[in-house]
């Protein structure tokens, strides 16, 4: 890549340049069917991110690779833990939960995580992490042990959002939880739009082009997919 990923994600914010990327968990993707399921995505994908709450030891790398031998789209991890870390992508979103009040995904993961990173290549992006309530129980609040925010708090959350900004976060990441009934409203996604300045992410849920065209017109500069991608794979795969 000619730019370093950050500045694409600012690049994108100040055009309004509307980014998506994929989710793709490791432990129920298909290696062998890398090629098929990077032709169902949409075609204005611009990123792919890789991780899970929890993944097999070894699964995140064997999918990394395959993406990176069919695709030249980036490739993020997305970490539940740091024994998800891997070189052969291109970047990590180096996640504090600060909507949970766990140290250990304040900043134990990540202090753990400094000696794979010191000597790596991998582009780190500091990025604020906010779990809201989407009306599922999620593997994120029940693998970190913490609550997801109530979506009827939007104050609190635009205010754990802009500390996560002041902190020196990159980016900012509103999560309603991997297949969330409900996902991150509209108001709150203005609502934190308002008040940051660093690029947003919303994920969690959204499945429609509607949700995703909702999502957008709230001012989220990337959405993330990943669930309904999933299952429509699974559903071809065994209709066949």
């Amino acid at each position: 890549m000619t730019k370093k990923l950050y500045s694409l994600f600012l690049d994108a914010a100040a055009t309004q340049t509307k980014l998506l990327a994929i989710l793709i968990d490791p432990d129920v993707f298909s290696i062998e069917g890398t090629a098929k399921f990077l032709q169902e995505i949409p075609t204005n994908t611009t990123h792919l991110f890789v991780g899970g709450s929890t993944v097999e030891e070894g699964k995140t790398a064997m999918v990394v690779a395959a993406l990176k031998e069919a695709s030249n789209l980036p490739i993020v991890l997305f970490p539940g833990d740091v024994s998800q870390i891997d070189e052969q992508a291109d970047g990590i979103l180096f996640l504090s939960l600060l909507s949970g009040r766990n140290p250990e995904y304040l900043i134990g993961q990540h202090v753990r995580a400094v000696p794979i990173l010191r000597v790596s290549n991998l582009e780190v992006l500091p990025t604020a992490y906010l779990l809201i309530d989407g009306g599922k129980s999620s593997a994120v609040a029940r693998v970190t042990g913490t609550d997801a925010m109530l979506p009827t708090d939007v104050q609190l959350i635009v205010d754990t959002a802009k500390a996560g900004e002041l902190l020196g976060a990159k980016l900012i990441y509103l999560e309603a939880g991997s297949g969330a009934a409900t996902p991150v409203s509209e108001s709150i996604i203005r609502s934190v739009k308002e008040e940051v300045e660093i690029p947003l992410l919303v994920g969690g849920g959204i499945r429609t082009l509607s949700q995703l065209q909702q999502a957008y017109s709230a001012g989220a500069d990337m959405v993330i997919m990943g669930t309904v991608f999933e299952e429509q794979f699974k559903q071809v795969e065994t209709d066949k």
